[in-house]
């Protein structure tokens, strides 16, 4: 009968259950631990320091990998006074029979520390009582273990404290650490120490380290090993906008946080587009089934600067002849400045276009220039009403119409347009031609087409090898090519990558940076991030352009800034206002580490990218 019921008591217990709320096995050594596949090793603190700092608990109970168990409880004061009282006349009478010095100097600071707890307790009716901290690392390996032991030790020691092994007690630790039992008195009784009731609470033992906008990103992590949660999304307060800046020595990692970053958005579902002068980012690109173009010229690299591109609209309703309110009726002849607009800005582009090009074109030859241009656009039937949405790019001139245009005006009216077509002749028929004179074959569906994917790098790589004004003409016909991509849908996410951002700078023709800048102002109201990658502080900061440049620097609400020294720390310095400690983050120049700004609050954080990330990120840089 006793054999039956036991044997319906063993049916009825749910071992799937069991195995869940219970280890696989526990196992315990004189100084370690065994808990299923994972090794521990329970410590418990000793000693703190005199002075403590505030949220110093915080430090402790965030160290990585570790479980810690905080045990507080209050004592009778009147019976505490009268134990300190004696202690102080005993160590008076130490320090005043000792015959050395280092003897003497301890007995009194050991009493002046108990004199100054009464006064705290009797005079301020401050509570003490006694607190236990006990700290188990736990992980899977071995070497990961003695990694989480090393680092306990070490926070611990830089905090002034001691800690060492509970001894023997390792079953009596576990229990004393883990939830499911009561505290160990044999733990309390080595562990606890009398601590004033302001030191405990003024340690926020469950303060929270890192940062979480409870929606976002993993971005990275902080010092204590906490995570950074950002959403780069997010309006309100102190963040009005979605842009970043990172700047950084060459070597820091900037080109490992920039494609930590990429693909943290693509996985979001952002557009993505890269402007890339060093090609680090083709094997990326590649990865991610997105468009590499060769953003040279050539057949399937050609951004044609002659093709009119629309300019977009500033407020949400407005409609496409002007008008605030669609249920209105209107037409080109009513309102023409709507369609004004296409052709007009355009023309401002190419006038800040030819300024690049030809740095030194005087201002009759502007002025006939442009005359010329509205002739040839009126040759293929596009005047200041037309609407260009509905074009393709076999419509529009390239420059060998321009030229050809010029000569016959040179051949009838004069100079200036002999001029002109001299110093058009390399976009027309030189070697200029091949990256500018052509009808548009990148694919004006941009990234986010199901046959480009959600990302495209505009390689500039073969640019390097030619003169400063080719190299900035491209770039700045690049930037107008992308900021049309951004504005195209005001509710699509996209975000713009400028890679060495330095070489869209020309000191002599600042137009170009200040259409950057004008970019990365009105980016917020398209949905769009322009994000700047640079190593130098000093090329935007200095006098002839520190107007722009510093906008570039300011407006973002992401910073990040890596390891600089010499005159990019200074001008960083008093640009952003840093502390010592901030300007020693830096000066170190750890790899993969960095001053980070969201915002008004400010974080030391460490990149850890993890392994699946560092795959799609390829060879070229950026490892």
């Amino acid at each position: 009968m006793f054999g039956k019921q036991r044997i319906q008591e063993q049916k009825l217990q749910n071992k799937a259950l069991l195995n869940v709320v219970a280890p696989m096995g526990i196992g315990f050594a004189k100084n370690s631990l065994d808990l299923g596949e994972n090794r521990g090793k329970v410590f418990g603190l000793i000693h703190y320091p005199q002075k403590v700092e505030v949220e110093w608990l915080s430090k402790i109970t965030n160290i990585p990998a570790t479980v810690v168990a905080i045990g507080w409880r209050p004592v009778d004061n009147a019976n505490l006074i009268n134990a300190i009282s004696r202690s102080v006349v005993w160590q008076r009478g130490i320090a005043d029979g000792a015959k050395d010095p280092l003897s003497r100097q301890r007995a009194e600071k050991a009493a002046d520390d108990g004199e100054n707890i009464i006064m705290q307790i009797d005079r301020e009716g401050e509570t003490v009582g006694l607190m236990s901290v006990a700290i188990m690392p736990i992980a899977k390996d071995e070497k990961m273990f003695k990694r989480a032991c090393r680092c306990a030790e070490s926070i611990v020691s830089v905090m002034k404290c001691k800690m060492r092994v509970i001894s023997n007690l390792q079953k009596e630790g576990f229990r004393h650490i883990s939830p499911s039992f009561p505290m160990e008195q044999k733990i309390e009784g080595i562990l606890q120490r009398i601590v004033p009731m302001s030191t405990f609470v003024g340690g926020f033992p469950f303060a929270g380290s890192g940062f979480n906008d409870g929606n976002g990103i993993y971005f990275a992590q902080d010092t204590s090993g906490g995570l950074v949660i950002v959403d780069t999304w997010k309006r309100g307060g102190d963040r009005t906008n979605s842009n970043f800046v990172i700047m950084g020595n060459s070597g820091v990692g900037k080109s490992t946080a920039i494609k930590h970053i990429i693909l943290s958005e693509f996985m979001r579902g952002t557009k993505i587009f890269v402007i890339d002068p060093e090609s680090e980012y083709r094997e990326l690109c590649q990865n991610l089934g997105g468009q590499w173009v060769n953003a040279v010229g050539g057949s399937r690299g050609m951004i044609n600067p002659l093709q009119v591109r629309p300019s977009p609209k500033d407020d949400e309703q407005e409609t496409e002849c002007g008008r605030l309110y669609p249920d209105e009726q209107c037409s080109v002849e009513e309102n023409p400045e709507r369609k004004l607009s296409q052709l007009a800005m355009h023309m401002k582009n190419l006038e800040i276009f030819f300024s690049l090009y030809i740095p030194s074109i005087t201002d009759m030859q502007r002025a006939v220039l442009k005359k010329c241009l509205v002739e040839l656009y009126q040759r293929f039937h596009i005047t200041w009403t037309t609407d260009i949405s509905g074009m393709s790019p076999e419509d529009f001139p390239v420059f060998s119409d321009l030229y050809q245009l010029l000569k016959e005006k040179a051949a009838e009216e004069g100079q200036v347009y002999k001029e002109l077509a001299l110093l058009l002749y390399d976009l027309a028929e030189g070697a200029d031609g091949f990256i500018w004179n052509g009808r548009s074959s990148v694919s004006q569906a941009g990234a986010g087409s199901e046959e480009n994917g959600a990302i495209m790098v505009l390689d500039t790589n073969a640019l390097q090898g030619t003169g400063d004004h080719i190299k900035r003409t491209q770039y700045f016909n690049l930037l107008t090519w992308c900021w049309e991509q951004i504005s195209r849908d005001r509710k699509e996410r996209v975000m713009l990558v400028c890679d060495e951002a330095y070489l869209m700078i020309d000191q002599n023709v600042p137009q170009s940076l200040v259409y950057l800048r004008n970019m990365m102002k009105r980016a917020r109201k398209y949905e769009g991030v322009l994000a700047i990658v640079s190593h130098s502080m000093v090329d935007f900061l200095s006098d002839s352009v520190r107007q722009y440049g510093q906008a570039l620097l300011d407006i973002p609400c992401y910073k990040v800034l890596m390891g600089t020294d010499g005159r990019n720390l200074k001008e960083t310095t008093e640009l952003y206002d840093l502390t010592e400690a901030e300007q020693e983050i830096l000066l170190a120049r750890k790899r993969g580490h960095a001053l980070f700004m969201v915002g008004a609050k400010r974080l030391h954080i460490h990149f850890v990218i993890p392994d699946y990330k560092m795959k799609y990120m390829g060879g070229a840089g950026g490892r």
